[in-house]
């Protein structure tokens, strides 16, 4: 009850403190840190605190408040992470150096909390997902950032769903032709390849069922378009020629000591029934 109360707080705050401002995509501003909060709750996994810094990423840089009003109000830790995602106004210097100046920053700022780290994840992932309004040339400037800087944090961190999603839209500012050519694709042919997953999964599941793994959880899911995209690439070939469009993971539920034996005993599983 009472991390609710504080969130519900924050919300008023950042509510009180966006008033009137809009986004470039259109809407309201204050659905911005909203969706930041929602992404940090439900798809990086944080709790109370990260979700009430998200929904307070951008007051102190684009409103009056400051950074004593937060921690008056929500206490120094909040402050400290709201601090650690606060641009640099930095005056008479380009673009690439003010960039530079708040990216030394977010990583003096991480020495201190992985939170801050993981909340400006989730911040870029939400403005990546709507910046189809911004002009052309700013796209593919953020885009690029996007590719060179965050997808490896998002890797090195383990938040796989979420670098696989940002290098998706990368290359759809940066690459946008082959973007649409592999999604069209992959569009057209999407329900075959989901009944192929589904034929593929079903005889790996009763086998692992029958062979004492105990617990375990079996997902299919089609390959990312950045996926695809270096492996045509690499290889010389044109989509029609990857045949690896999509994976398939197993995940057991199995202490440390057990672990080791039960994947082995689920791979061998699995290439008895098909060649590896």
């Amino acid at each position: 009850d009472a991390d609710l109360n504080r969130i519900e707080r924050a919300i008023e705050v950042a509510y009180e403190a966006h008033k009137g401002m809009m986004r470039k995509a259109g809407g309201p501003y204050i659905l911005h840190p909203i969706e930041v909060a929602q992404i940090v709750a439900t798809e990086v996994g944080l709790g109370a605190t990260s979700v009430i810094c998200a929904l307070l990423h951008d007051v102190v840089e684009d409103t009056d408040l400051t950074l004593e009003d937060l921690q008056g109000e929500f206490g120094v830790k909040v402050a400290d992470i709201v601090d650690g995602l606060t641009k640099i106004k930095v005056y008479n210097k380009s673009w690439v150096a003010q960039k530079a100046e708040n990216f030394k920053k977010i990583l003096f700022a991480l020495g201190k909390d992985v939170r801050v780290i993981l909340i400006k994840l989730a911040d870029r992932l939400h403005n990546m997902r709507t910046m189809d309004a911004m002009p052309p040339k700013k796209q593919e400037l953020i885009a690029a950032e996007t590719l060179f800087l965050y997808t490896p944090i998002a890797h090195r961190l383990g938040l796989y769903r979420i670098k696989s999603e940002l290098e998706d839209l990368s290359i759809k500012y940066t690459q946008r032709e082959v973007y649409k050519d592999i999604a069209k694709k992959l569009s057209q042919t999407k329900r075959s390849r989901e009944k192929f997953i589904k034929e593929f999964i079903e005889p790996v599941k009763k086998k692992l069922e029958d062979g004492g793994i105990g617990e375990f959880q079996i997902y299919g899911r089609p390959k990312h378009i950045f996926s695809i995209m270096n492996k045509m690439k690499n290889k010389g070939v044109p989509f029609e020629e990857i045949y690896d469009l999509f994976a398939i993971r197993i995940i057991i539920d199995a202490d440390d000591k057990q672990g080791k034996g039960l994947c082995w005993r689920a791979y061998s599983i699995v290439t008895d029934l098909y060649r590896p």
